[in-house]
């Protein structure tokens, strides 16, 4: 069927693939200061109809964030700031006529919501951000729950809260891991998880569970190929976390690569057998793999398209990628930017200076992203917060924990909040949260 064409006013069209953290920061920004003043159209395209700040997930996972208190609805985003939202997965892309292409949208019926359609650009920017990468680890895509989506931290919450609901009512012992959470991947997402994990189910089985004993039948165990957790990050600060998570009674399995998942356990390279009802993969990322065939521009061997300092791909100027499906160059560095937040951000302001610049048909001299490390934090829940600030590009950082680490954790969300709503609106979010949530239960409890 032919798709439909939705097209512009006439006016240079920015389309942007991706509502994550620097999707929406950045379509925000523009549609303020372009789309505004009817200076430019600007169109965000994502496939979920509302935003959650990607770090939370394991929060949400893990049942110590209510996820309907903290998404961002994308239509009412847009309204508020000049720019258009369409709901819908980008499939496509033609580079000669300048158009994109974005799937039909199916409700959970399997019935067609929103037909095929296409969008014409002066300007495309991906920022579609990556999956969690399984490695073809045999069992891992049937047997395991990622943590790249709001839906799948739901339903791995809503597993977790059965799991222990049926424990509590049946009236045989527990099987071998029917309460043990197994995570593969002791990165940050990882670790936040096993923490947060420990508090939850503790907090979940004090409300009515008094048949379970979370010290005793609840267990986690985290799982890591390289020889330390956080392996990305600096070695002090893998030694700290990795203490505090055995103070919790994590089991911490490191130098055990995952060889097979199945629905009662996971199998390492060295026989070892870590029984687990709940699976939860954590461990490497790519990009969505549609990128590697998109209209031949260039792709690394994860997916992401490989771009230059400008955030342009290398075979197409039209075209933009940044955040974590983007292969930007680190100068200085073997590798390439790293895939966390805080490169999307700086990305996504560079980004704005570059769009304004095109669109007064300047298409030369535009900017060049240089990647600036302001450290790492690790947020073990209600136990402890430990990281570094300023990194370790000059060879030099500052380690950090405690309520000092907890505050500069919690203020990066507060940070990407205040580039969506302004400070005022996140001042009376804050203070009406911390109003209501004396009167309710602090984990979720269905």
């Amino acid at each position: 069927m032919q798709s439909q064409v939705e097209s512009g006013s006439g006016l240079h069209h920015v389309v942007i693939v991706g509502g994550g953290a620097g999707g929406l920061e950045l379509a925000t920004r523009l549609g303020d200061k372009l789309g505004r003043k009817g200076k430019a159209e600007i169109t965000l395209i994502d496939r979920t109809r509302t935003h959650v700040w990607k770090p939370l997930l394991h929060e949400i996972a893990a049942g110590s964030m209510n996820p309907d208190k903290h998404e961002l609805e994308y239509l009412a985003q847009a309204h508020w700031h000049h720019f258009r939202f369409r709901l819908g997965s980008m499939d496509g892309l033609d580079r000669a006529k300048k158009e994109v292409y974005i799937a039909p949208f199916y409700d959970e019926d399997g019935v067609e919501i929103i037909p095929r359609r296409t969008f014409k650009y002066d300007t495309l920017i991906i920022a579609i951000g990556s999956t969690t990468n399984d490695f073809g680890i045999a069992g891992a895509r049937e047997h395991s729950i990622a943590l790249d989506t709001q839906d799948q931290a739901e339903r791995f919450h809503r597993r977790l809260h059965n799991a222990l609901v049926r424990a509590h009512t049946q009236n045989v012992p527990l099987q071998a891991g029917q309460l043990e959470v197994a995570i593969v991947g002791a990165g940050a997402t990882g670790v936040e998880l096993a923490a947060e994990l420990h508090n939850t189910t503790r907090e979940l089985a004090a409300y009515g569970l008094d048949k379970i004993n979370a010290d005793r039948d609840v267990k986690i165990s985290l799982i890591e190929a390289s020889d330390r957790v956080l392996p990305a990050l600096p070695p002090r600060l893998s030694q700290s976390v990795e203490l505090e998570l055995r103070k919790l009674r994590v089991h911490v399995y490191t130098g055990e690569r995952v060889t097979e998942v199945t629905d009662k356990g996971i199998y390492t390279h060295s026989g070892r057998f870590i029984p687990s009802s709940l699976v939860v993969w954590a461990a490497g990322i790519k990009a969505p793999d549609f990128l590697s065939q998109l209209d031949g521009l260039e792709a690394n061997r994860i997916n992401q398209l490989v771009v230059r300092r400008t955030l342009q791909t290398t075979l197409d100027d039209d075209v933009f990628a940044f955040g974590d499906c983007a292969a930007c160059p680190w100068p200085g560095h073997d590798e390439n930017v790293p895939p966390r937040a805080q490169s999307a951000h700086q990305q996504a302001s560079m980004l704005v200076k570059t769009v304004k610049k095109r669109v007064a048909g300047k298409t030369t001299g535009l900017p060049e992203y240089t990647y600036r490390d302001y450290g790492s934090l690790v947020n073990l829940g209600k136990y402890t917060t430990v990281g570094n600030l300023m990194g370790s590009v000059g060879g030099s950082s500052l380690f950090i924990e405690g309520m000092f680490a907890r505050f500069m954790y919690q203020s990066l969300y507060k940070m990407h909040l205040m580039a969506l709503h302004g400070f005022f609106t996140v001042f009376l979010q804050t203070l009406a949260r911390m109003i209501t949530r004396r009167t309710e239960p602090h984990v979720k409890l269905h």
